[in-house]
């Protein structure tokens, strides 16, 4: 979304951090998720445990709104071990939220492009992955009314309802200003009550 490209394949470079000023202890997320990814950095497994367990639902989010349902399961583990193997190479760890959401809109590319989109099988779980994110009954009907919405609140309100992030870490995943989230959020939780009420709003 906004502008992101999607056709970098998995294996490729990672794009550069983002350049945007993020103060480092201005939001105590921020500075959770530096510590636990400097600690994983250097060999402690339970640091990218505990951040499997925070972000498994924003990659599992943004996979959701890109391809069924049923093999995003398979497809987080991947984003994740894929995470695991690369993180020396992310330059600033309070970049992390932004990184890994760029991994998931990779992996998604790949299983598009794939002739049969068959998915390789997962060797082992990354570190810590004891948490298997899957959608309540009520969370896959508001799923299903989330997949009717414009792409453009789409992605923004999966992450908030499904993957219970707050607008500093949507802003994050997505690359938009927290205030340009406030107004998809606003008005995308309006064209899904019209959904979910049975009415078109359109």
């Amino acid at each position: 979304m906004g502008g992101m490209s999607l056709s970098a394949p998995m294996d490729g470079p990672f794009p550069e951090d983002s350049d945007r000023d993020e103060p480092p202890g201005s939001d105590p997320e921020v500075a959770w998720t530096v510590e636990r990814v400097e600690r994983a950095r250097d060999g402690d497994r339970e640091a990218f445990g505990d951040l499997y367990r925070r972000y498994a639902r924003l990659a599992h989010g943004i996979l959701l709104v890109r391809m069924p349902a049923a093999d995003v399961p398979d497809l987080v583990q991947e984003v994740f071990l894929t995470a695991y193997r690369k993180l020396h190479q992310l330059r600033k760890p309070s970049s992390f939220v932004s990184w890994l959401a760029t991994l998931a809109r990779r992996r998604a590319t790949d299983y598009h492009r794939s002739p049969d989109r068959h998915l390789e099988p997962v060797a082992k779980p990354p570190p810590g992955s004891s948490v298997s994110p899957e959608l309540t009954a009520d969370g896959l009907a508001i799923f299903q009314a989330l997949s009717r919405l414009p792409e453009t609140y789409r992605e923004t309100l999966t992450l908030r309802l499904v993957g219970g992030l707050s607008g500093a870490e949507i802003s994050a995943a997505t690359g938009l200003t927290e205030g340009s989230v406030r107004v998809n959020l606003c008005r995308g939780m309006k064209k899904l009550r019209a959904r979910l009420e049975g009415e078109t709003d359109e």
